[in-house]
């Protein structure tokens, strides 16, 4: 019977009922929702069709499924509607995929002989499954070798890292012992100081004391020695009376009155020695040394407590350094923490950045589609109408062949796209809706036709959007004539343009006027849409007020009422980019963008026919010039650096120096003609200070050339004595024969002759008034060149030598490095010994990194190379008067092996090219210096004011 009881051994898969099966693999649920993964068993299942697509679909995708867990109890419910089959089908892909569970669900041991399959799936699909989940299987089991060697080994890593982390705290350890250890001897060495105070403040006591004795000491000496001498004038004083009474007295005296004269000398004396002992001079004198003793106790317990608190200071500024050190240190951990912190938001910031412009490329790509989709709907959509143009002339034919009254078809109209439409025949009623093709993909009515017709000025593709913005790329160039005869086209000629025209700036650059391409910086562009309208420009300025300038932009401020502009409408607000109209048979186009206010009004007043506007709405940054009055401010900002000096002639006008800076900040003041509003800049800070009037930039042309004529014919004398204060600065625009600030064209007002004479003066127009600057801040310390270059060479030890300065050193360059580096510009010049020695852009910037100003001991050569690497150096000329300064230094200047001439002809010949320097420059006159010392102070004092100044720097026109 116990026999019977026991079972042989797990029941037949095969044998066993369906609700058995469920019933066996629903007690192993949770086991089963644990530890298998959907996306293993699903590929089994679908080969053996009990999941479709949609199922593993919902399994793996649906949203509510949170977890593994969730998928597979999903996944075993879906099973279960399969009946026998599903649990079949579960059990056979456990057994591929997870034989342990296979073998705790069913209690058998997993076998990959066919009979142990159900027979769901074919013995040739079952095998090529096998197959790719063994093929997978040892791939898995490969990756998971390969990642085991990766941990391996990046375990060792660890170890070592761990290991070195060990040696660095066991070495923090030594370092904290050495710390407490060197702190324990800097309390004992500080206990020591204290006593050594302590003991120096009893011997002051002890020396105070000891003077103070010292002083009563030569006080009762000086009275004993003043008794001594008294007692020494009364004696003589008695002998010289005994001697005369001896001489007076017989041989023979009497005894008595002896002994009389003798009481009465006692007496006498007795009332002599009370006499001198209280006379007024002596206590004069006594009080007089009382009191200088009291003085000199009263100087010495001064000296004392004077002492007394420069220790107490001493010991608190200790303390503070102390504290402040401690402060310091915890303020360098911080940065550190602050640095790190820094440098992992800069990776992640870079790693977005990346993020985002894969996505913008992405978006590019993708609008591009879209664009070529939109172009292939309106080609279909033209096609289209052309058929349906077709269908109706031949319906209309047909229907007339029928008439009794036969007529002529009427020709057919040519399709036309809208942008080979000329202006000019635009303005005729020729033009029918059926000319106009549609950019929309809806299909054509009678009201899109009329709106294409209303829209027709505005409307633009995107060829002609890149061609207005390939033109903006360059500032006042000529339109070839090509584009003008393509303007004249008649309308019935007119046929579909598959390019844009590309325009050559280079074409009648010599011919009037020759607006000139601008080197100032352009003003900031927004993106956005640009329109061009045209329409007829007669009396543009009549039409349109404008405001702005080049720092905000040109816009639109009125339109009048019932002009041309008004008529196509132009409104408030809009920025004027670019103008093209046509004058002397010249197609001309003005860019805008980045003009000042003088330079827009000049543009537009010279329009007087059919014009161009390229427009870009740009409210908001109109709406920042309008004041709460309703009026504009100006819109004008840049800096000068004047060239001539203009005495201030009314109360309003500006009173100028040569190589002042200014800051413009209107080109079209109101109430005075031909002027800007200008302001003096402060030498350290961008701050305005007096503001007032200045010639414009051909008003103030037409003053230097007359200050420079008044110059030429003026005598020697008062040439010599003007030369002291300099007036005027000599600056064209060299060989580039362009003016980097402004056009220089004449008003036909004030120009005598045409453009076309050939006798009107071209030289005196490159002549440049005003010259464009641009700030720079320099670093801490900037390197310092003396002029002229002998005296330099003299004074750069010297000055080498003073804290915060050092030489510059030449570097020793093999033949290729000083190839590459003359190549790269980085050498600044070569040493007078020769071969390879030479001072280089390192040299400098080395010595500036350690916060010292590096001593050039160069010429003039060297300015440009360093301004191109952004170095800006404090040049100082001294300058020499005949041979006087020269005497100064003259056995410096001949142990160097240079005369007295030379060193002149070297100051004149370096003075001469201080003009085309590129930036300011510092003279130092012969009066402010008497001999060498006085002059490396004046030096070392010039230094620092001109390190807190801002550099200005002028583009290089030579």
């Amino acid at each position: 019977m116990a026999a019977e009881c026991v079972p042989e051994g797990p029941p037949d898969l095969k044998e066993m009922g369906e609700e058995d099966v469920w019933e066996l693999i629903n007690d192993n649920r949770h086991r089963i929702s644990l530890g298998v993964k959907p996306c293993m068993l699903i590929p089994y299942l679908r080969q053996a069709r009990v999941l479709t697509e949609m199922d593993e679909d919902e399994i793996l995708s649906c949203l509510k499924l949170n977890n593994s867990s969730m998928r597979t109890s999903h996944m075993l419910d879906l099973l279960r509607i399969q009946g026998r089959n599903g649990a079949m089908a579960l059990l056979e892909s456990l057994m591929i995929h997870y034989p342990t569970i296979y073998t705790q669900v069913t209690g058998r041991k997993p076998s990959t002989e066919p009979s142990g399959f159900s027979g769901l799936i074919k013995y040739s699909d079952l095998t090529e499954y096998l197959v790719k989940a063994l093929t997978g299987m040892q791939k898995e089991l490969k990756e998971a070798r390969q990642e085991a060697s990766q941990l391996g080994s990046r375990c060792t890593s660890l170890e070592a890292q761990l290991g070195q982390t060990l040696e660095r705290q066991e070495e923090s350890r030594r370092l904290k012992a050495d710390h407490g250890r060197m702190r324990k001897h800097l309390a004992a060495a500080h206990h020591d100081i204290l006593k050594l105070k302590d003991e120096k403040c009893g011997l002051y006591a002890r020396y105070t004391a000891a003077i103070e004795e010292r002083s009563a000491a030569n006080i009762h000496c000086s009275d004993l020695n003043l008794q001594v001498y008294q007692l020494q004038f009364e004696l003589r004083k008695a002998q010289t009376e005994t001697d005369i009474e001896r001489q007076r007295l017989p041989k023979s005296p009497n005894p008595s009155e002896t002994q009389q004269l003798q009481d009465e000398i006692s007496a006498l004396r007795r009332q002599l020695l009370v006499a001198e002992k209280f006379t007024p001079a002596r206590d004069g004198i006594l009080a007089q040394d009382l009191v200088e003793a009291r003085d000199g106790h009263m100087e010495l317990a001064e000296q004392l407590r004077c002492y007394r608190e420069e220790n107490e200071q001493l010991t608190r500024e200790r303390r503070e350094m102390v504290e402040h050190k401690e402060c310091l240190a915890l303020q360098v951990q911080k940065l550190s923490l602050d640095c790190e912190m820094y440098q992992q938001k800069g990776t992640v910031k870079q790693s977005q950045l990346r993020e985002l412009q894969a996505e913008r490329d992405h978006a590019c790509l993708s609008r591009g589609k879209a664009q070529a989709q939109i172009a292939r709907s309106l080609a279909e959509k033209d096609t289209l109408r052309s058929a349906h143009t077709e269908w109706k002339f031949s319906w209309e034919s047909q229907g007339s062949s029928s008439d009794s009254l036969p007529s002529s078809p009427s020709p057919r109209p040519r399709l036309r796209r809208m942008h080979a439409i000329c202006p000019d025949s635009m303005k005729s009623n020729d033009i029918t809706p059926s000319s106009v093709p549609s950019q929309n993909v809806e299909p054509p009515c009678p009201d899109s036709l009329r709106r294409q017709e209303k829209t027709l000025w505005y409307n633009r593709d995107s060829s002609e959007t890149a061609e207005c913005d390939v033109l903006l790329d360059n500032d006042f160039v000529f339109i070839p004539s090509a584009f003008r005869s393509l303007s004249r086209i008649d309308s019935c000629d007119n046929e579909i343009l598959s390019s844009p025209l590309h325009l050559n700036p280079c074409l009648f650059r010599a011919s009037a006027p020759p607006f000139l391409l601008r080197s100032r910086p352009r003003a900031m562009r927004i993106t956005g849409r640009v329109l061009t309208i045209s329409f007829q420009g007669e009396a543009l300025l009549s039409q349109l007020q404008v405001v702005g300038g080049n720092k905000t932009g040109v816009f639109v401020h009125q339109v009048t009422e019932g002009s041309a502009a008004n008529t196509v409408g132009i409104s408030s607000g809009a920025q004027i980019l670019e103008v093209k109209y046509e004058q002397a048979q010249q197609a001309l186009r003005m860019v805008l963008e980045d003009s000042t206010l003088e330079e827009a009004m000049w543009a537009l007043g010279q329009v007087q026919g059919f014009c161009h506007l390229s427009l870009r709405p740009n409210q908001d940054a109109y709406e920042k010039l309008l004041l709460q009055s309703g009026e504009a401010m100006s819109g004008d900002s840049f800096y000068v650096r004047v060239n001539m000096s203009l005495p201030g002639g009314s109360q309003d006008t500006l009173n100028v120096s040569c190589n002042d800076i200014l800051h413009v900040t209107c080109t079209l003041p109101a109430g005075a003609d031909r002027s800007w509003r200008a302001s003096h800049v402060h030498p350290c800070q961008l701050l305005d200070l007096k503001t007032g009037n200045l010639p414009n930039y051909y008003r103030a042309q037409r003053l230097l050339i007359r200050a420079i004529e008044d110059m030429s014919i003026q005598p020697m004398a008062l040439r010599k004595a003007r030369d002291k204060q300099k007036t005027v600065r000599i600056v064209s625009t060299g060989r580039q024969g362009r003016n980097p600030l402004w056009v220089c064209v004449e008003d036909s007002k004030d120009k005598s002759t045409g453009p076309g004479d050939a006798s009107a003066p071209r030289g005196c127009l490159s002549l440049m008034p005003y010259t464009l600057v641009t700030a720079h801040y320099p670093p801490v310390c900037r390197p310092v060149l003396l002029l002229p270059t002998i005296l330099g060479r003299v004074l750069n030890q010297k000055l080498a030598k003073w804290q915060g300065f050092q030489l510059c050193e030449p570097e020793l360059l093999s033949s290729s490095e000083h190839a590459a580096r003359l190549q790269r510009s980085e050498v600044l010049e070569e040493c007078e010994q020769g071969g390879q020695r030479c001072y280089t852009l390192q040299s400098v910037e080395r010595v500036m990194k350690q916060g010292t100003h590096c001593v050039l001991p160069l010429g003039l050569d060297c300015v440009r190379r360093l301004h191109r690497a952004e170095i800006f150096p404090i040049i100082i000329f001294i300058a020499q008067s005949k041979s006087r300064a020269a005497r100064k230094l003259r056995s410096k200047v001949q142990s160097q092996g240079w005369s007295e001439e030379q060193l002149l002809e070297c100051s004149r010949s370096e003075e001469s090219l201080l003009d085309k320097l590129p930036c300011l420059y510092r003279i130092v006159s012969p009066d402010s210096w008497d001999d060498k010392t006085t002059l490396l102070t004046t030096l070392h004092s010039i230094i620092l004011e001109e390190q807190k100044k801002i550099v200005w720097v002028e583009p290089d026109l030579w």
